[in-house]
């Protein structure tokens, strides 16, 4: 039976890659008196949030805001855009990435797996789940589709499974190479506002994301930024919308309304996430975040452990996947860590479900934050009978003592 009086003293250490821990300032915002979301209190609301979010997105296109989860914006992204039977080009960089496509084939499109070609020295049974998009097979593929039957290229930005960053600007290049009309949607649930996302720059044209990751909220609102030819494009798309449609939420956010009742409170929540994070300033957000995750992969080599993202080159900000020694159940050695020193640790899902745990490094965070949850994975694994190289918490230690971290310039805003 689930005891929810269970409440150890202390802090717990919440260190999965999202939901991620919420801000007493922002538990604070969240906490004022609901509002009417016809008032005029709540439309110069609407407005500030509308045009703080593009500065995180990095856009001057309109970004929907729903109340919903990140799979509702994946339903958004497809249905506004896409007619029955239409086909997308979605790349497999892990479990994220296969629900994404599990879902295109349910809403009746034709679905086109791409995955990595390469060798995996590890896990055999999921190929492509330690490695980033491959822009050169997509380039490839759409120059054979010479009648331009493919209509949206999709991928995942930050593979929360994995640990996995992919080059969102070099899939648009590919795009591009090959005079290809086909939409790019990107799934950035977990990477936005923590590692580096150009909406705009990059040429994306559907974004997703949520609010449970870097924008340090709990869960519930979720996000499609949109470029010029997607909204065209949903002008005459067939699949059936209603709620998720964008033509009248675009028109009410002119004025800072929406056609659906919000969630206010958790708007209240986002407003103060973006002060937060717009004062600091975006390059310092994402510094911070690297810096972490290196801190973090420091340990794990330490330990003399394998880390689940194969090439340095694509390392996550946002979460680091620690692969077990073989033989090893991940998820006993979780329980251990959970049960003996209240730290919550994400699970491996899908393909590499007991073969690795995650180390979420993103949002209300510091140093001494991941060294604390370090020091639970490594008596946690010792508990279990791992044998450790050396110790990780001091490798962590040495590495953020050696590495300030970066103090951005205060800007006007």
């Amino acid at each position: 039976m689930l005891n929810l009086d269970f409440h150890p003293i202390g802090r717990h250490f919440l260190q999965i890659p999202g939901p991620s821990p919420v801000p007493d300032r922002i538990l604070r915002a969240m906490s004022l008196p609901t509002i009417d979301h016809r008032g005029p209190e709540f439309g110069a609301l609407g407005l500030k949030v509308l045009a703080d979010i593009q500065k995180i997105f990095q856009t001057r296109h309109p970004v929907i805001i729903y109340p919903a989860s990140g799979t509702g914006a994946w339903e958004a992204a497809l249905c506004n855009t896409m007619s029955p039977g239409d086909t997308v080009l979605m790349f497999e960089t892990g479990h994220f990435a296969s629900l994404w496509q599990k879902m295109a084939a349910r809403l009746g499109l034709k679905t086109e797996v791409l995955s990595y070609q390469g060798s995996d020295s590890v896990l055999t049974g999921a190929p492509g789940w330690r490695q980033g998009v491959q822009a050169d097979q997509i380039e490839t593929r759409l120059k054979a589709d010479t009648q331009h039957g493919i209509k949206a290229v999709c991928v995942v930005h930050n593979e929360t499974s994995t640990g996995v960053t992919s080059d969102i600007a070099a899939v648009r290049r590919a795009i591009d190479n090959a005079k290809h009309p086909a939409l790019l949607m990107v799934d950035t649930i977990s990477g936005l506002a923590s590692a580096d996302y150009q909406h705009d720059a990059w040429g994306v044209d559907v974004a997703i994301s949520g609010s449970q990751k870097g924008l340090m909220l709990p869960p519930g609102i979720s996000f499609n930024a949109l470029s010029p030819k997607a909204i065209e494009v949903s002008k005459s798309a067939k699949l059936p919308k209603a709620f998720w449609a964008w033509d009248e939420i675009i028109e009410l956010n002119k004025t800072g309304y929406f056609p659906y009742t919000p969630s206010t409170n958790l708007l209240y929540g986002l407003n103060e996430a973006c002060d937060m994070l717009l004062a600091q300033g975006l390059d310092a957000v994402f510094a911070r975040h690297q810096r972490w995750g290196a801190g973090v992969r420091a340990a794990v080599r330490a330990w003399g452990l394998e880390i689940q993202c194969a090439d340095p080159a694509v390392y996550s900000p946002v979460l680091t996947g620690v692969l077990m020694p073989e033989g090893v159940d991940a998820d006993a050695v979780r329980k251990i860590i959970y049960e003996r020193f209240d730290c919550s640790l994400g699970t491996g899902l899908g393909k590499v479900k007991g073969r690795m745990f995650r180390i979420g490094h993103l949002g209300d965070c510091n140093d001494l934050t991941l060294v604390a949850a370090l020091s639970g994975c490594e008596m946690g694994m010792k508990l279990a009978g791992i044998k450790l190289a050396e110790s990780g918490v001091l490798a962590a230690m040495d590495y953020f003592a050696n590495h300030p971290a970066f103090v951005p310039v205060p800007r006007a805003r």
